[in-house]
């Protein structure tokens, strides 16, 4: 069996507080970028254990801890399946902010269920994939959510960003997760965000806002230019995703896209 996990986007991240079990309490919209993406493939195997492939980019772990293989050993522990091949043709940039990995983790889950034949429902899917990370759930669903909680929370939302331009810079350096939780400081908005996502997406810039952004533009000042060389080239709407270092364009128009020097341009 053979899937594309996509990556996503964050339009607007409020971190709100940090919870007594020591993760945070969220607001985001997730939104799937269904033009870059891994390719995965899962197929059943003589025997038991599992086989497992990575090509493509270099991923910043040992094989043995890929998070495909978690999305296995969860559900070999919790429903007995065995016996898989999974392989990996990374293109996602990792430690971007795009959800690569959890990408690959529930697409693993997804797989599987329909090769064991578990008739897993998708409230059943979202809680396994929950177990894997705070963005995994996003993908069994796969559509714009906004997501609470810390991230595993989902409603599904409407937004104005068919058919528009997206241009993806990732600059060299990365953002450990660490790092940029270390630097933000929590608060409760005035206005929540799927309000301020209600409005024009002219008017996204000042009010729907990532607050991750500056503590690490300050640490970071290559990742801040790449946001300013979005604006520059008419982005409707430009900021860095999830907890970065990538940050990304909305353009309503495709030549504007092109002119930013990056392979990573797709419609919506």
């Amino acid at each position: 069996m053979k899937l594309k996990a996509n990556c996503k986007i964050n339009l607007g991240l409020d971190v709100l507080r940090r919870r007594a079990d020591g993760f945070h309490e969220l607001a985001t919209v997730m939104v799937p970028v269904k033009g870059l993406y891994d390719e995965l493939e899962v197929e059943r195997i003589l025997g038991s254990g599992v086989v497992f492939e990575n090509r493509g980019l270099a991923v910043d772990c040992p094989a043995e801890e890929n998070i495909c293989l978690k999305a296995f050993r969860l559900l070999r522990d919790r429903y007995g399946v065995d016996g898989v091949r999974i392989a990996l043709d990374k293109r996602v940039p990792f430690g971007a902010g795009l959800g690569g990995g959890s990408a690959d983790a529930t697409m693993t889950l997804l797989a599987l269920n329909e090769l064991f034949c578990l008739n897993l429902g998708e409230d059943a899917l979202i809680d396994l994939a929950a177990e894997l990370g705070s963005d995994t759930a996003f993908f069994v669903r796969n559509t714009p959510q906004l997501c609470t909680g810390r991230g595993e929370q989902m409603t599904p939302i409407e937004l104005p960003i068919a058919g528009l331009w997206i241009a993806l810079i990732k600059p060299d350096e990365g953002v450990s997760t660490r790092e940029a939780y270390a630097g933000v400081r929590p608060a409760v908005p005035a206005v929540p965000l799927q309000e301020r996502l209600a409005r024009p997406i002219e008017e996204w810039q000042g009010s729907v806002k990532n607050d991750f952004e500056p503590h690490i533009f300050a640490a970071h000042p290559v990742i801040r230019a790449a946001k300013e060389q979005l604006m520059q080239a008419g982005a409707l709407y430009a900021s860095m995703s999830g907890s970065g270092s990538t940050v990304y364009g909305l353009f309503d128009d495709e030549k504007k896209a092109r002119q930013i020097d990056t392979p990573f341009i797709y419609q919506l």
